[in-house]
């Protein structure tokens, strides 16, 4: 089992910065791709960027692109998303997920209670 836990959320205004981080514990040797999601109110969760453990490719969606950057501290086992030039349509709950497998785009098997960020115009 793995456990998510994600610290960082708060108010922030638009333009400015927030970073997330995602501190996994349990049995993470399974773990091989990491993700951040985030769900605005009365919308659907939606992908946010993911990191592959070994070859450290990140992936982002198009939203998140040019302004978020995904990283990872292997020593402390936390993964970070560096979200910059927020906007207020980034407000959501921010969500860490951890997969398994290397295929970003699949389910992922683990979740963090998930932190929120919200973005003051």
């Amino acid at each position: 089992q793995v456990q998510l836990v994600e610290s960082g959320g708060g108010l922030v205004q638009a333009g400015g910065p927030l970073r997330l981080s995602c501190a996994a514990s349990g049995s993470i040797f399974n773990i091989n791709a990491m993700g951040w999601f985030r769900q605005a109110s009365g919308k659907e969760r939606e992908f946010v960027a993911a990191i592959i453990r070994w070859t450290d490719s990140t992936y982002y969606s198009d939203s998140a692109k040019a302004r978020f950057t995904i990283s990872r501290d292997n020593a402390k086992n936390t993964v970070y998303l560096q979200m910059n030039s927020l906007k207020h349509e980034d407000t959501a709950v921010y969500y860490c997920a951890a997969r398994r497998g290397t295929n970003w785009k699949s389910e992922y098997d683990y979740w963090g209670q998930g932190t929120q960020v919200t973005v003051s115009v």
